[in-house]
């Protein structure tokens, strides 16, 4: 799995897994917007089913320039993850810079009526050299 989702956080028995695609088909340096794809698993190994309520992500580009994005849920949807279950989702990001990266949390709430944040693994967003 590490091979596929390379970077990952656990919180609470809820595990994030991240893989990131550089797109080159959407990237326009001459404009100054670099695009990449990212691909969400959310895996509860916890006893309880959790449910997605919110979002919260800081995107931070390579001059170092600081990005947060707060919402419900994610892609339209505020999936209940049972226990044993996964849910998987992809979206996207466009930077002004060839570099930059990612990470966040989600506000979870447990069946038992708790809340928490679930981490989302801090991932670099990195063009190709060719791509600059």
């Amino acid at each position: 799995m590490k091979a596929l989702f390379p970077h990952e956080a656990t919180t609470r028995g809820v595990t994030v897994r991240v893989s990131v695609s550089y797109l080159p088909e959407q990237t326009e340096p001459v404009r100054g917007t670099w695009f990449w794809a990212y691909h969400i698993r959310i895996e509860n190994g916890g006893e309880q089913a959790v449910q997605l309520l919110t979002r919260h992500w800081i995107i931070t580009d390579g001059r170092g320039a600081r990005h947060e994005v707060q919402g419900d849920g994610v892609v339209g949807d505020q999936p209940l993850i049972e226990p044993g279950e996964s849910y998987d989702y992809v979206s996207g990001c466009p930077l002004k810079t060839p570099n930059g990266g990612m990470e966040g949390s989600y506000g979870m709430i447990g069946e038992d009526g708790s809340l928490f944040d679930a981490e989302i693994p801090y991932f670099p967003l990195l063009a190709p050299a060719t791509a600059r």
